[in-house]
């Protein structure tokens, strides 16, 4: 099949998927696609042992010739950043803005080293030692939390606008950062002329601040060209422009695409739109990227599910798999609740305000699309034959499928209590 086709069937395997998760009243919808997908792969590789893996041959075949990585991190990545932080609204933003940036910088540094001494010694415990530089490579895609994940569940169960706005606000930050530090880290960990300190820095700085300040001049770039624009179909796909071409000269300018994608989405959704439609128009622009967001969301998770196909489970590597888990939700908890024992020296927040970003703190399609562009051929523990890129996807699905799959569908609780307790303080008020 081409990858058209492919795309195709896929797209329409994800609107039924959507359809039927729909009738699904107990689960949120992105939670019920994953699970779906998880068990339609399950169902191909039974029939595949069956039927002497006809099946299952070909539709890894077909799945691989998507190349995942290059239709998140290249395609989807800029549409579903610039809609999700279209919707943040700056008032709200501008209040939480240092706790935002705090727990998007600060707090994924924290996590990475956690996460990656923690992996670096429980290795050698273990018996299957890592170099250190691949440790924190982990540790440096698998801290970031997904907004794409994050902005499908967490918003749509109603946290206090408080704690929602650090949730989202962080996790549109923070994927940038952690894409910034793990390339950073790669080219570090796999470049053929050495890189000194100031090199890595240099790295991260034009990456991270050219990337916001792009997105500045992406987004005053848009506001001309929409002033020019006489026609309302015309307005909406002037609007496109941003997260496709605009993504694509982030790259090409050496600085990165989220952070320019979610800067520019901002700008655009509360200064930009607001001043160049009326309420009416400005619903429908609202309307038609929430359209393509949830377009593009049923897609991902969808395909999250079918990545099961794709991950080599070797019977040496369920050690790393299982602990996986513990030890990402050790760095999160860390780098949330070290920042917290500073903010709550100067402001009150909510009681639940720390459980509600570890446990909502969830990992998506983004983690498994950095992991799969690990290069491959980095062997480990000498004749075992265990591939590097191999070892981190099989812990980074462990953790991508526990985060949407159990954290998703539990923290309702928390954000349950978090909002009993803030109409108790409104009411004392």
């Amino acid at each position: 099949m081409t990858t058209y086709a492919i795309l195709c069937l896929l797209a329409a395997l994800a609107l039924c998927t959507s359809l039927v998760a729909n009738r699904l009243k107990r689960l949120q919808e992105t939670i019920a696609i994953t699970g779906l997908a998880l068990l339609i792969s399950l169902f191909i590789l039974l029939v595949g042992k069956v039927f002497h893996g006809s099946l299952y041959s070909t539709f890894v075949v077909d799945l691989k010739q998507l190349e995942f990585k290059e239709l998140l991190l290249d395609g989807m990545l800029g549409f579903l950043l610039f809609a999700g932080a279209l919707q943040i609204h700056f008032s709200i933003l501008k209040k939480q803005r240092w706790e935002i940036f705090f727990l998007a910088f600060v707090g994924t540094l924290i996590s990475t080293f956690v996460i990656g001494g923690i992996v670096y010694y429980v290795a050698q415990f273990i018996g299957h030692p890592l170099a250190f530089i691949y440790c924190l490579l982990f540790g440096s895609l698998i801290s970031p939390t997904d907004p794409i994940a994050v902005l499908a569940i967490i918003k749509s169960l109603g946290a206090p606008d408080e704690v929602s706005i650090q949730v989202e606000g962080e996790s549109l930050f923070n994927d940038g950062i952690g894409l910034v530090i793990f390339v950073s880290l790669s080219k570090l960990a796999f470049s053929t002329t050495p890189l000194t300190t100031m090199e890595v820095v240099g790295l991260f700085m034009q990456e991270a601040v050219g990337g916001i300040v792009f997105g500045g001049v992406l987004a005053y770039g848009l506001y001309r060209l929409l002033k020019l624009c006489d026609d309302s179909t015309q307005f909406l796909l002037i609007s496109a422009l941003v997260p496709s071409a605009g993504y694509v000269l982030a790259d090409m300018l050496g600085v990165s695409g989220p952070l320019a994608m979610v800067s520019a989405g901002i700008i655009v959704g509360n200064f930009v739109v607001p001043k160049l439609t009326d309420e009416t128009s400005s619903e429908v622009f609202e309307h038609f990227w929430l359209l393509i967001e949830s377009f593009l969301n049923s897609l991902l998770f969808l395909l999250l599910g079918l990545l099961l196909l794709l991950v080599e489970f070797d019977k040496q590597l369920w050690w790393f798999m299982l602990l996986a888990v513990p030890i990402v939700l050790v760095g999160r908890t860390c780098g949330v609740y070290i920042p917290y024992f500073f903010f709550r020296r100067f402001k009150k927040y909510n009681s639940y305000a720390e459980r509600i970003l570890v446990w909502g703190g969830l990992r998506g399609g983004l983690a498994f699309a950095m992991a799969m562009s690990l290069p491959t051929g980095v062997m480990l523990w000498g004749s075992a034959n265990i591939d590097l890129r191999e070892l981190i996807m099989v812990m980074t699905y462990a953790v991508v499928l526990f985060s949407i799959l159990v954290q998703g569908s539990t923290v309702t609780g928390f954000i349950n209590k978090s909002n009993e307790e803030d109409a108790r303080t409104k009411s004392q008020q």
